[in-house]
């Protein structure tokens, strides 16, 4: 899947923009999004974990080497050279080096790397994954914050409506061709349409902080978002996207490659059954006092008592406990549970897309009756209000067809946001 350009943004320079009012783009918020993300930056951790992973089994591949000096003192009763006891006071002070070269590990450490690769390709789909789950909520939120101006463009021209009809009603009031009753029912709907632009714009500010939320911005002063194009002319069909989304989909790699991990891992588990083989080096040296006797100097006795050694360590296993039947037992429940999740992660997936779909062929159809409604309401209202002008209609009437009107209006704007959104959702799946 391609991913948008990463661009590191430091807080003090995110505190400028903010302070300057300037809008942000689309990509600006979701890479601003996913470089701040805490899940984001918490499955990076897990990558780095499973990397290490990864060195940790090249590295079981070296020998391992020791070094070892002890010094110990014996008092009180020993047994003597004459086969009895005497009370002894002796000093023993020893060291040594060891090598261990592994020659054969039962194949655990060859298959313990190609798990750990399997398993660092599964986390690193899985860091992917949560990026695009981030990127996809910036998008809903985003298209939600640009939704809620257009409501309140919308409430806007119907205050203005309003207030165009209330000095209307003024001069006619005062030409005595309606009632006072007509005026005082304009300034009251007025009031009513600025209720309206308040709620309306509320709703806009709230809708922004839910992106600056999502952005865990420093700061929501200032903060605004910039129109987007409409998107593709047509919409995407599901059976394509699906089958564009099962290759390139993290969420679906991730699943994938943790069952190729999982199906490694039982075989890294049955390395219990096989021996194991080691060679392994020493030299070391000793000094031995013994209170009341004549001893040989320090340097004489490591120089006269170092020693070398050289072995073979055969470690066969007979018998453990069934602790390795258990762990290879244990790695295939772990597969089994792998396949399930690949399977239930590509049943939403083919879920999300075909309700994707299936709202925006929904959208559309609503979208083009909506566009005919309003361009109709629109003009019923322009005729009612040349009724209204000379006496052939009433406040009553006017109001009840400009309702219709807003009402049409409001409606073509839910029809375009909601088919821009699952547009842009199979977009989001098809890349």
């Amino acid at each position: 899947m391609k991913r948008f350009i990463v661009v590191p943004l430091m807080a003090g320079v995110v505190l400028s923009a903010l302070a300057e009012g300037e809008k942000w783009s689309l990509d600006s918020c979701i890479n601003y999004a996913i470089n701040h993300n805490i899940s984001v930056r918490n499955s990076k951790n897990d990558r780095y974990s499973a990397e290490l992973g990864v060195t940790e089994a090249k590295d079981a591949f070296l020998p391992q080497a020791n070094a070892q000096a002890g010094q110990s003192f014996n008092f009180g009763r020993g047994l003597t050279s004459e086969n009895t006891y005497a009370n002894r006071n002796t000093t023993q002070t020893g060291w040594n080096v060891g090598v261990s070269v592994p020659l054969f590990q039962g194949l655990s450490a060859v298959r313990q790397l190609d798990y750990s690769k399997a398993y660092l390709k599964a986390v690193a789909e899985q860091v992917e994954a949560t990026k695009d789950n981030v990127e996809l909520q910036v998008i809903v939120q985003y298209l939600q914050v640009l939704y809620s101006g257009e409501l309140e463009d919308v409430a806007c021209e119907q205050k203005r409506l309003s207030e165009v009809q209330l000095e209307r009603s003024r001069i006619l009031v005062e030409e005595g061709k309606i009632p006072e009753l007509e005026l005082t029912q304009a300034e009251a709907q007025v009031a009513k349409d600025n209720l309206s632009v308040v709620n309306a714009r509320n709703d806009r500010m709230l809708a922004l902080l839910d992106l600056s939320q999502l952005l865990q911005l420093p700061s929501t002063d200032g903060f605004d978002v910039k129109p987007i194009a409409d998107g593709p002319v047509s919409t995407l069909s599901a059976d394509g996207v699906f089958t564009s989304a099962m290759q390139s989909n993290h969420g679906v790699l991730a699943t994938r490659y943790e069952a190729d991990a999982a199906d490694r891992n039982i075989r890294l588990a049955q390395t219990g059954y096989l021996p194991r083989l080691s060679f392994d080096v020493g030299i070391g040296s000793s000094y031995y006092h013994l209170n009341g006797f004549k001893n040989q100097p320090f340097h004489r006795q490591m120089r006269d008592n170092f020693n070398t050694s050289l072995g073979f360590t055969l470690s066969i296993p007979l018998f453990d406990a069934f602790a390795t039947r258990n762990r290879v037992r244990r790695a295939k429940v772990a597969k089994t549970t792998a396949l399930l999740r690949q399977e239930e992660v590509s049943s939403n997936l083919y879920k999300s897309i075909q309700q994707a779909y299936f709202q925006a062929v929904v959208a559309e159809n609503r979208l083009d009756a909506s566009i005919v409604a309003e361009r109709a309401a629109k003009a019923a209202f322009e005729a009612m209000e040349v009724k209204f002008e000379f006496g052939r209609a009433n406040s009553t009437e006017l109001e009840q067809v400009r309702a219709e009107y807003i009402k049409s209006r409001i409606s073509t704007v839910q029809s375009r946001y909601e088919l821009l959104l699952r547009r842009r959702i199979l977009e989001f799946y098809n890349r």
